[in-house]
């Protein structure tokens, strides 16, 4: 899977492209975020996953390939695509890297099910770029 860097400004517009486009939309903000059991907490608030989710890599994965809990309520599994915008990552990827790895491979993961399974796809893209970050894409 390919990275490619955006800028903030690009994150905004895809978000607001992909909500008019009837796509569900969620912006994740890492900011601050430092360890491991943050960025579980800040997933869990932002995705607004399920009481069963544990705050682990398996609970992340599990629920990125269901996804009928996402924001859009009952109308989520029908949305023609479903787009996680991750911002404020950068300071958690220096300081994590090994966590920060794992975290990218579920996302791919989530976004590779979602593609190879004929459904709706899963889009995610890292904003705020430079040439060492990028976007994990779906769909393509």
């Amino acid at each position: 899977m390919s990275l490619d860097p955006r800028p903030l400004e690009a994150i905004d517009a895809a978000l607001a492209d992909a909500e008019a486009a009837g796509w569900v939309t969620v912006r994740l903000d890492l900011t601050g975020v430092r360890g491991k059991a943050a960025l579980m907490r800040r997933c869990g608030d932002a995705l607004r996953v399920p009481g069963w989710f544990g705050g682990n890599w398996d609970a992340l994965a599990d629920a990125l390939i269901d996804l009928s809990w996402l924001p859009a309520g009952a109308d989520a599994p029908d949305a023609p695509g479903r787009l996680v915008a991750v911002t404020g990552w950068r300071e958690f990827a220096r300081a994590r890297a090994g966590e920060w790895e794992t975290f990218t491979e579920v996302l791919e993961s989530a976004v590779e099910f979602w593609r190879d399974g004929g459904g709706a796809p899963l889009v995610v893209l890292l904003g705020g770029g430079d040439p060492s970050g990028g976007t994990v894409r779906g769909g393509e």
